[in-house]
């Protein structure tokens, strides 16, 4: 009897035990259904605000509309310095040169007036299946007049029968290109583009117009068709051939055209969804985008999880067969010919917190990941020069680290129409010029980003033609070359003070008055995380006696304060649009400034030779002569110190051994399509790494039925006495007993 007892008792220890030899996973987030399947998982952190082109802008929604949109253009995946090469487009566009006239000109002939740009796209290119494409035998769109009950019953536009594809046309990138300026709509591009397409602002007034005549009517929430709107500055010259036209010069145009702004959007689409009682359902662009590229948006709960699938109608494109050096050691070339994508899913959870996200990379469950501060000393270990390598145990899981210099720059801005800090005068001028060199930017990537960036020696970054390495690139108002080390050295504090003195601050206080100095950091308050880090900034100040005031506010009341040109100093970082030096050096212009005319120059900078130098390299070839602009317009801010100039951050990722072909690219984010997994390997990693730990479970039961045996003994005991003889029998006994 003991014997049977025990062995019910033990029966769920030796459950438990049998299914951990069967090396089944407990601790898996997805479904059983899903293992070993051709997917790619990764995370997510701030969700998605727009997937509609005209209005992303935005680096967590790059993600998504880059794998699903197809632009004319795109990037070279592998090649460096960044290259555009075709993707809809036959060829990248080169603009054949007009004069007021019509008159084919010169590309540096003074009577430029026009660039036009004739384009070509591929024939056959097919969007995703999507109901907005279903017609009916007679020819009519079959889902365009849905009544309300089947809208309210739709969980998704997919639950819609029979969707159905067609080609890609001219007339898609037209409708996207006026959609630009859809008064509904609010694009973050068509202030500059409206500067340069020929047009584009004449064709928003009259749409703005077109807009009010219908809420006139009765009609606001009318479907506004901008087939019958004419803009100018383009022209259908067939189905697959269309025409842009360009006020002037401006060949960073073309790069725009590799930017979702310019992806076509097929106007069945957008009419399709905006049909009664979509919006309410979050039916629209925004959240269910179509477009012709590898993947379409399946899923999309982005609190929660976004999922891409493989668009069954996508053509394929062929993998590069060329790099750049090293690549094809790095196995970066081994799939060169093959058709892409890869990968038939990529599934996105959202990851609110870091440290689940990284757990999760770890057990396997996904595939890249970023590196947190805080988990830095866990992943990477930095060698005595400075080189970034992984940690053991890192190379124990076959993880591959991949480090590249953001096209960025993270600058602290002067207010140049400050009387303290601003201005032409010497005495500001040296005043920047001494805090330019006693604020230790290297010292702050070592304490706040774990040495990930690189100092900046003027407003140019890694990877943009102009920006110059080693002796030739450094800033000789800041640094002196130590020619032992092969690398520049901040100045000593003693220059700093010695620029400060006669800026007429000697020891921090102002000469003429005898008060101590004081100057204001305008910052964004984010919390009690930053104490330490403007701390810090107050600590570089006092090196030269002088007292600094952090005046923190909200985003709003910051982008105001720019606005108004009240600031005093100022943290602010730019991001590449595309690889043209004319794109940092802008920022710098004189008539793009914040306060007078709304411009990205935010510190107000102003110089009539910079200028005047800007608007001859803006709209130059990438040649010596420009080269030698560029050189000259560095030399100028160097010497001004309208910024401090900061920092490029580093960009630190880490990719699983079952994933191949991944490699940064600052330039682009449609990276999917070129990424391959291998599940086999995946699946064998997880179970290695997550394989349940048991013995303290084990250990419970085998206590629990220790202890339990006793008391069931016990109890059986009393139970088999009062079988035997009642009631009776077993009061006698009991008191017997007693």
């Amino acid at each position: 009897m003991r014997r049977t007892v025990l062995v019910r008792l033990a029966a769920p220890l030796l459950a438990v035990l049998l299914c951990a030899s069967c090396g089944e996973v407990w601790n898996d987030p997805y479904p059983a259904g899903d293992r070993g399947r051709n997917i790619l998982y990764s995370a997510f952190t701030d969700r998605p605000k727009h997937l509609d082109p005209v209005q992303s802008y935005a680096e967590d929604e790059a993600r998504f509309t880059q794998q699903i949109y197809e632009p004319l253009v795109q990037y070279h995946y592998l090649k460096r310095p960044y290259s555009l090469v075709p993707l809809t487009a036959l060829e990248v566009p080169a603009p054949v040169y007009l004069d007021a006239a019509g008159r084919t000109v010169a590309a540096d002939s003074p009577a430029v007036a026009y660039s036009v740009y004739d384009i070509r796209i591929r024939s056959g290119i097919r969007y995703q299946p999507h109901p907005a494409f279903t017609r009916e035998a007679g020819g009519g769109l079959r889902h365009h007049a849905l009544d309300a009950g089947t809208v309210t019953a739709l969980r998704s536009p997919y639950d819609l029968p029979d969707a159905a594809t067609r080609e890609l046309t001219a007339d898609d990138y037209i409708y996207q290109i006026k959609r630009l300026a859809h008064p509904r709509l609010h694009s973050p591009v068509i202030g500059l583009m409206d500067d340069y397409i020929v047009g584009l602002k004449d064709f928003s007034a009259r749409l703005k117009a077109a807009n009010e005549a219908l809420r006139d009517a009765g009609t606001p929430a009318a479907w506004l068709d901008l087939r019958e709107h004419a803009l100018e500055g383009l022209e259908r010259i067939d189905t697959h051939r269309f025409r842009i036209k360009v006020h002037g010069r401006y060949p960073q145009f073309v790069y725009w055209l590799a930017m979702p702004f310019f992806a076509p959007i097929p106007w069945e689409v957008e009419k399709f969804f905006h049909q009664p009682g979509m919006a309410e359902k979050n039916f629209n662009l925004d959240w269910w985008p179509v477009g012709t590229g590898p993947y379409m948006l399946t899923e999309n709960n982005p609190n929660a999880r976004m999922v891409l699938a493989r668009n069954p109608n996508f053509r394929g494109e062929p993998y590069p067969a060329e790099g750049e050096a090293g690549d094809d050691k790095a196995g970066l070339l081994g799939d060169a010919g093959k058709a892409m994508p890869f990968i038939d899913q990529a599934v996105y959870s959202r990851e609110k917190e870091g440290i689940p996200y990284w757990n999760k990379f770890l057990q396997g469950y996904y595939d890249t990941s970023g590196i947190s501060s805080d988990n830095f000393d866990h992943a990477v270990r930095v060698g005595i020069e400075g080189e970034a390598g992984l940690t053991p145990e890192m190379e124990a899981k076959g993880i591959s680290l991949s480090a590249t210099v953001a096209t960025t720059i993270i600058y602290v801005g002067f207010n140049w129409s400050d009387p303290v800090v601003g201005g032409d005068s010497e005495r500001s001028r040296k005043l920047r010029q001494a805090l330019s060199i006693a604020v230790d930017f290297e010292e702050l990537l070592s304490i706040f980003a774990n040495g990930r960036g690189i100092v900046a020696q003027g407003p140019l970054a890694p990877g943009i033609f102009g920006y110059r390495e080693g002796r030739d690139g450094f800033n000789p108002v800041v640094y002196d070359w130590d020619a032992a080390a092969g690398a520049p050295r901040r100045k000593s504090l003693e220059v700093a003070k010695k620029l400060l003195a006669e800026a007429g601050y000697p020891d921090g206080r102002d000469a003429r008055t005898g008060l101590p100095l004081v100057l204001y950091l305008d910052t964004v308050a984010r919390g009690p995380g930053d104490k330490a880090r403007l701390d810090w900034w107050r600590k570089q100040f006092q090196k030269l006696s002088i007292q600094l005031e952090v005046r923190d506010t909200d985003w709003n009341r910051f982008q105001e304060k720019l606005r108004k040109g009240s600031q005093q100093i100022f943290i602010l970082g730019w991001n590449a649009d595309y690889p043209d030096p004319e794109n940092f050096l802008f920022l710098l212009d004189g008539r793009q400034t914040r306060v007078k005319g709304e411009g990205e120059n935010k510190s107000n900078y102003a110089n009539p030779e910079f200028d005047r130098l800007f608007e001859r390299m803006k709209h130059m070839s990438n040649s010596e002569e420009r080269q030698a602009l560029i050189d000259r317009m560095v030399r100028i801010v160097r010497h001004d110190a309208p910024w401090m100039w900061g920092y490029h951050p580093k960009d630190y990722s880490l990719a699983h051994d079952w994933l191949a072909n991944s490699k940064p690219n600052n330039m682009a984010r449609n990276g999917l399509k070129y990424l391959k997994v291998d599940p086999a390997r995946r699946e064998v990693r997880r179970r290695e790494w997550n394989r349940p730990v048991l013995w303290p479970l084990g250990l419970g039961l085998l206590l629990l039925v220790v202890t339990a045996v006793p008391a069931v003994i016990s109890y059986r005991r009393r139970e088999r006495l009062g079988a035997r003889g009642g009631p009776q029998a077993a009061a006698a006994a009991h008191q017997a007993k007693g």
